[in-house]
């Protein structure tokens, strides 16, 4: 069990909430938040590079989106959120390995209860900034299949990028106690959905696979990741996948803002490939690395 900060100089940071910056010992929400009662909220990981804050303005959409599609009302605009954030990142000096949580609540409500009408306060910001390098190390990680399925968008739409997070906690779970990194995520037919925080990409025959984005999230990373492909000319085909077509892989990894583009090195205890990052996880990591270093919304400090 981890109980160290990773990096001591996140015992220090300010934390924007609501309208305001705080110290991280003064940085909460009301037990009458929503997202305190039901989860009701939606989020964005964003990072930021020597100096830029990488695809910031598609992360806001998304965030807009999702709030949108919640019925969100009094939303803050874009331009308070990225003013919010230029503030919170100066605050702490950030300008380069550095993660943001960004999350807007439904806001707080005036009693205890599931109904939105009781929220009259408007949205709650929250943006948590933190010295945070990629999670994973180069070398590869191991997974296993969980047993609880992706959400379907007939159950909860995945497109919606939400607080609610019980079943993808469920399988992390199960990953914890088989000791391995993170667990893949089924759909309710059996074809690879996700990972419980990450999108899935296979290569086989020097073609790229990933699942298609029914009961998944379609990240912004897998986003970036099938532009490289184009750029490249790699083939890159969004079909359903099974699970036999994941072990017999020849390369297998994960993308996600948190952790960039991880290699997968072992599904179930079945070997990938031959048991280490192959050649295409490589190409396509060093060009998503040089888009980091070369785009983004440049910081005003």
């Amino acid at each position: 069990m981890h109980t160290s900060l990773s990096d001591q100089r996140n015992e220090t940071i300010n934390v924007w909430v609501k309208d305001q910056l705080l110290p991280r010992s003064e940085a909460k929400v009301s037990v009458f938040d929503s997202v305190v009662q039901g989860g009701d909220a939606v989020w964005e990981g964003i990072r930021v590079y020597d100096g830029k804050i990488f695809q910031l303005d598609v992360h806001l959409s998304r965030l807009m989106d999702s709030a949108h599609a919640m019925g969100f009302t009094d939303l803050p605009s874009k331009e308070f959120i990225t003013n919010a954030l230029f503030e919170t990142l100066k605050s702490n000096g950030m300008r380069d390995h550095t993660h943001v949580r960004l999350t807007l609540t439904r806001g707080e409500k005036i009693t205890s209860g599931m109904d939105p009408r009781l929220n009259v306060f408007g949205p709650t910001l929250i943006i948590l900034a933190e010295w945070k390098k990629p999670v994973f190390a180069d070398n590869g990680i191991r997974l296993i299949t969980s047993t609880v399925r992706r959400n379907p968008p007939q159950c909860l739409d995945s497109k919606i990028h939400h607080n609610n997070l019980i079943n993808n906690i469920l399988a992390k779970i199960q990953a914890n106690l088989a000791g391995v990194d993170e667990a893949v995520m089924l759909d309710l037919h059996g074809y690879l959905s996700e990972t419980n925080a990450t999108n899935l990409f296979l290569v086989k025959n020097s073609c790229l696979y990933t699942p298609h984005a029914d009961s998944c999230l379609p990240g912004v990373t897998r986003a970036m990741i099938l532009d490289i492909a184009t750029d490249l000319n790699i083939p890159a085909i969004q079909r359903n996948l099974s699970t036999t077509e994941m072990y017999t892989s020849c390369e297998m990894f994960t993308t996600g803002t948190m952790g960039e583009l991880d290699p997968v090195v072992e599904v179930d205890g079945r070997i990938i490939g031959n048991g280490k990052p192959g050649p295409m996880t490589l190409q396509l990591c060093d060009e998503y690395w040089k888009r980091t270093r070369s785009q983004g919304v440049p910081l005003p400090f």
